[in-house]
């Protein structure tokens, strides 16, 4: 409280914290203003039934992040995710495509020019999206099989202006999320990711002592709080690999010899993981959704009554297995495109450093990779804990599938994770700022 007081009492700090604030309500009042064509008072009673039911949907990670505004069917519906999924891709193309990495080693210009790539490619993607979406909508798929969302006198060219809405809403978003970044506080996407878990925890935790009982939910918060300590025990978690730097030469200067240490994070993919395996086992339920009829005599198939039942269930023992492994896959294959010893260990060694016991170039490349190997085996144990933990409970009759599947809802390890790693993140960046305006040096 001290600190959040001190941010206040800072002219240029209290302004960003405002300006992010605003961002913030201007972003959930978005997210609830309806699409042209959507019947509101039908969706929201919809919406509300499978709430309190406790209904899965294979919607949950983009509804999470959207903070509910996905099957509410607004114009900011699509959310955050079309940028997310573009970042994630661009960065994987660096290792693909030979002019993105020439890009990466530019600095900014070459990070500008991505950046330009990737609100390209997060246009396509949101059109993408919101097409099936309002298409699912049209053929009353996207809430269950027969529900009618949208009005009847809805046509062609109303559904052309609903995609045309939505995707315009993802560029919006995109936009806030930037401004946020450069005239805010914290990461703006991260942020805005934030506000539309936290927004869900009051309705979600309403449902589940009306549905559960105060015993429930007192024991949901307990677990909430233990679940909180241990994600920030693993998420500031460390290995320090003691560096030393030789005495050199730079001019006239003769620079001393130095000790430090080169951190590397337990947790090292953040969240990646997950929203790559939840994307994995969603693509499949939405392909067959739009192409399959809604004749239930047709759809009686193989498809549909195993690999469909698999992956609609997230309380199956199957699907456990294979979000968790995909999970783990994710972890070690993000980190290998993000991360190279290689270039770690040509780096120490031109500027003179060394691992004390290992010697330069290749040796310390394979000791780095060594090093990253076993700490990856925990992070992505650790992250495949954090995800799968709420579909376990619901296997075991603990709880209740609160918010939707793959563990999504509010209450699940996924939005724990974000909101605490947001939350960290942004805290440091206050206190950084905080001490950048304090510091008064030796001249008052």
């Amino acid at each position: 409280m001290t600190a959040l007081l001190s941010a206040f009492r800072d002219a240029d700090l209290r302004k960003k914290i405002l300006f992010t604030i605003a961002m913030i309500i201007l972003f959930r009042i978005g997210s609830q203003i309806p699409t042209p064509g959507v019947d509101y008072e039908e969706i929201t009673e919809q919406v509300r039934s499978l709430t309190e039911d406790g209904q899965t949907s294979m919607y949950s990670l983009i509804n999470m992040f959207s903070g509910g505004a996905l099957l509410q069917l607004s114009i900011f519906a699509i959310g955050i995710m079309p940028y997310i999924t573009a970042s994630i891709i661009v960065q994987l193309l660096t290792v693909v495509i030979p002019r993105f990495e020439q890009l990466k080693k530019e600095g900014q210009s070459g990070q500008a020019k991505m950046t330009e790539y990737t609100r390209y490619l997060t246009v396509a993607l949101a059109l993408l999206q919101s097409a099936g979406i309002v298409a699912l909508a049209d053929r009353k798929q996207l809430l269950g099989s027969g529900v009618r969302v949208l009005h009847e006198d809805t046509g062609v060219f109303g559904l052309v202006m609903m995609v045309v809405i939505m995707t315009a809403g993802a560029v919006l978003v995109m936009w806030m999320g930037e401004l946020i970044t450069d005239r805010g506080v914290g990461n703006g996407m991260s942020l805005l990711i934030f506000a539309g878990i936290a927004t869900q925890l009051p309705s979600q935790g309403m449902n589940i002592l009306r549905n559960s009982g105060g015993f429930v939910f007192a024991g949901v918060i307990v677990a909430l709080l233990i679940l909180v300590v241990g994600v920030i025990f693993i998420e500031q978690g460390q290995r320090r690999v003691p560096v030393q730097y030789a005495k050199r030469m730079v001019g006239r200067r003769q620079y001393g010899e130095t000790s430090t240490y080169l951190p590397l994070k337990v947790n090292q993919a953040g969240v990646i993981p997950v929203i790559f395996a939840s994307s994995m086992l969603t693509v499949p339920i939405l392909v067959t959704q739009i192409i399959q009829s809604g004749d239930s005599a047709q759809n009686d198939n193989w498809w549909n009554r195993n690999v469909m039942r698999i992956l609609t269930d997230p309380s199956d023992w199957i699907y456990i297995v294979i979000f968790a492994l995909l999970i783990i896959f994710f972890s070690f294959f993000y980190v290998s495109v993000q991360y190279d010893p290689y270039d770690q260990a040509e780096n120490m060694k031109k500027y003179g450093g060394f691992i004390p016991g290992i010697r330069p170039g290749r040796p310390t490349a394979e000791y780095l990779g060594y090093v990253m190997n076993r700490l990856l085996i925990v992070g992505s144990v650790y992250l495949a804990v954090i995800a799968i933990l709420p579909n376990i409970a619901i296997q075991l009759g603990l709880s209740t599938n609160q918010g939707g599947g793959n563990g999504m809802g509010a209450f699940g390890g996924t939005a724990i994770l974000i909101m605490v790693s947001v939350a960290l993140t942004t805290v440091k960046q206050i206190e950084s700022q905080l001490m950048q305006a304090n510091y008064e040096g030796f001249l008052k």
